[in-house]
């Protein structure tokens, strides 16, 4: 199997790591201080599930060096997805997927004016990951999961999956696919809201009656948009969010309030300003993720350096 990842950052280096070390090719798309830690000291992944360091990386920023693939990795930044998406068009093939694993609820509506309704597979991923400095991706806790599959509910085929299976990727193909992206993005519109709000991990947070009941607020908020958007969130849905968030590692912080204490760009306007932005086209009180993208807005570009 022939994979690209666009980009290899904290979630795409991750999951390309892992496909790499079961020996697929794969190149992985960088630039910057961690591309050339790439280049010249290979890549490593720090993890519960196993530490990889893989030595010889196909690393490269153009991706008509590498042409055509059987997969790519989508794992952009928000802001970056049409520019991204462009860069990606070389990497087609005829039967080439690529798979979103971005936050937020509109990637595979963005990306497939530009790479086609065929190629776009929707995605979400589970997985706390970090560029813990250049070349050196840290894991943390032990779940690393990915959903895929079509928005349209049309079956795709599953040769892929098999073969992420066998590299030890926990994926799993559905034909619920708005459904998965939709309950990822409820998760992670209270964990990114509250912890890069608050500063503080999760185990804080859900130990305190008054940050968990904010938190629980944003989750709820995102369902009634989404409610309201046309997704049928099932009945066990509330029991699946409790057992989650009690399994969540007391450490865990947000993608965002990561890029918010290192003081880079934030997914504030994808992640809460999405939520409000939805609330207000269809009449949905968003009163708490308002208060998340006031308080956070100040920050949204990053830390002027």
């Amino acid at each position: 199997m022939r994979v690209a990842v666009m980009a290899a950052g904290a979630v795409g280096g991750y999951f390309g790591g892992r496909i790499a070390a079961a020996g697929h090719d794969v190149a992985f798309m960088a630039r910057g201080a961690h591309g050339d830690a790439i280049r010249q000291n290979g890549l490593k992944i720090e993890s519960a599930l196993g530490d990889i360091h893989l030595k010889d990386v196909n690393v490269t920023d153009d991706p008509k060096q590498v042409g055509p693939v059987d997969v790519v990795l989508f794992a952009v930044k928000l802001w970056d997805t049409e520019t991204a998406g462009e860069q990606t068009r070389p990497l087609l093939g005829p039967n080439t997927r690529v798979i979103t694993l971005q936050n937020g609820v509109d990637s595979v509506e963005r990306l497939a004016p530009i790479l086609g309704d065929e190629a776009t597979i929707g995605g979400a991923t589970y997985v706390v990951t970090t560029i813990a400095r250049p070349g050196v991706i840290r894991h943390t806790g032990t779940t690393a999961k990915v959903h895929c599959g079509r928005l349209d509910w049309r079956p795709d085929a599953a040769i892929y999956v098999e073969q992420m299976k066998a590299a030890a990727i926990d994926i799993t193909l559905t034909d619920q696919m708005l459904l998965e992206i939709w309950k990822k993005f409820v998760v992670l519109s209270g964990t990114s809201g509250i912890t890069a709000s608050t500063r503080q991990p999760f185990g804080v947070i859900r130990d305190d009656e008054d940050m968990c009941a904010f938190f629980y607020k944003l989750m709820h908020e995102t369902i009634a948009v989404g409610r309201a958007a046309g997704v049928e969130f099932p009945p066990e849905f509330p029991a699946e969010l409790d057992r989650s968030v009690a399994a969540f590692p007391s450490m865990l912080k947000a993608s965002m309030a990561n890029d918010l204490d290192a003081g880079n760009r934030l997914e504030l306007d994808w992640l809460a300003g999405k939520v409000v932005a939805l609330g207000r086209k269809y009449g949905i009180p968003t009163p708490a993720q308002e208060a998340v993208y006031a308080i956070l807005k100040p920050y949204r570009m990053g830390r002027v350096r």
